[in-house]
């Protein structure tokens, strides 16, 4: 990849430089330097290695962006509250992991809910309420060894989901009424990077 990056760099290099002998004083001045019967051929030249100069950067571009957009993929997780609960009263958090993709694709489970023990491992939620303040984490904060084992990661085939629920007054300190949003905060550890906000009311 870096090649190829280089290749395309070079392309627009060139491609500067070939504009830049198309500027009348320059180019005059080169056409000037050849025999007399021979400067039209030169100037028709120039323009023509310009014009393809200016077609292969086009193209280059062009394939990097395909190249882009057919990567492999990622996983989209979709995190679902209820709108409203009342004080005190569990807030379900729905986690769903999909893979869109056509092959199995993997997460590291620490730093979500499928880790068990109540759901809460580590405080991988940010919740901040109306006026930005945000929640105390209370859940269990756990040690770990790095790199993950194997049997940390958990397997999504193509074209499938997995999906858990967990209270997050397991974990925050909500008890206030008002306005939350919630947003995945974990993504370095578990590899979740594609993640939407999510938001919930308490009343009284």
């Amino acid at each position: 990849m870096p090649l190829y990056r280089g290749y395309c760099g070079a392309k627009v290099a060139y491609r500067l430089l070939l504009f830049k002998t198309c500027e009348p004083a320059f180019m005059n001045n080169f056409i000037n330097l050849a025999p007399a019967n021979n400067q039209q051929q030169m100037k028709n030249l120039i323009f023509t290695a310009a014009w393809l100069s200016l077609f292969s950067f086009s193209a280059c571009k062009h394939s990097q962006q395909s190249t882009a957009a057919s990567g492999t993929g990622e996983l989209e997780t979709v995190l679902s509250l209820p709108a409203t609960v009342r004080t005190g009263s569990p807030v379900m958090l729905t986690f769903t992991v999909k893979n869109n993709t056509g092959k199995a694709l993997s997460f590291c489970k620490w730093h979500t809910p499928f880790e068990g023990a109540g759901g809460f491992m580590a405080a991988y939620l940010d919740i901040t309420d109306a006026n930005g303040e945000n929640a105390q984490y209370r859940g269990v904060m756990a040690k770990r060894i790095m790199p993950p084992p194997a049997e940390a990661y958990i397997k999504v085939p193509a074209h499938d989901s997995v999906t858990t629920t967990v209270d997050i007054l397991k974990g925050y300190a909500v008890t206030k009424p008002g306005q939350y949003k919630v947003v995945y905060q974990a993504g370095g550890m578990s590899g979740l990077n594609k993640v939407n906000e999510a938001a919930f009311t308490v009343t009284e």
